[in-house]
């Protein structure tokens, strides 16, 4: 609207002006949202989350053969009373943390005396299967395929991605008891994936 004396223009903006506004900054923060979630779920963890990951999976992926070099070099009295108090033990999975690493964590998993060795898991026969389970945990995935062979379930343990061990129940040759094997396992209260 122009102003008659000064010959200048003024903007008025009215409630309905101003709500409307807000609005549509909302919305656009809410946009703005939903892109960063999408974009986050889908893209792949950094080089530093893979490495700390990748670290504490390293330790408990060693062979059997390193194992025993690592526990013969570090001195057993001494590397035990020099572990800090507040270090969780080395057989218990990493926890989340909002403190810096410290120098001494890492000297922990070379003390700590190895865990028995398991017997490799079996080459996969061909064919589809259904897996139930992926873990980075022996026991669990001992426990569950044990499980799966009590209830009747023909299964075994194959090495995963990122040192994880999946209990497959198979191999099924065609359509028909592939589709018998998932109805059975959903019965079961499993959730089978097929691989």
């Amino acid at each position: 609207m122009r102003n008659n004396e000064t010959g200048e223009f003024e903007l008025l903006v009215g409630n309905r002006q101003l709500l409307s506004g807000f609005f549509i900054v909302v919305l656009l923060f809410a946009v703005a949202f939903s892109m960063g979630y999408i974009v986050g779920r889908n893209s792949s963890p950094s080089a530093k989350v893979q490495a700390e990951t990748g670290s504490s999976a390293g330790a408990a992926s060693q062979t059997p053969e390193t194992r025993p070099q690592a526990a013969s070099q570090a001195p057993a009295p001494d590397a035990a009373s020099s572990q800090p108090a507040d270090t969780p033990p080395a057989d218990t999975p990493p926890q989340p943390s909002t403190q810096p690493e410290r120098g001494t964590q890492s000297a922990a998993p070379a003390a700590a005396p190895p865990p028995p060795a398991a017997p490799p898991p079996a080459e996969a026969v061909p064919g589809s299967y259904w897996q139930v389970l992926a873990t980075a945990s022996q026991t669990s995935a001992e426990a569950m395929r044990q499980t799966m062979k009590d209830k009747g379930f023909p299964a075994s343990l194959q090495p995963g991605p990122n040192n994880l061990i999946r209990v497959l129940i198979g191999p099924y040759t065609d359509k028909q008891s592939l589709g018998r094997a998932k109805t059975e396992l959903e019965n079961a209260g499993v959730h089978p994936v097929l691989k």
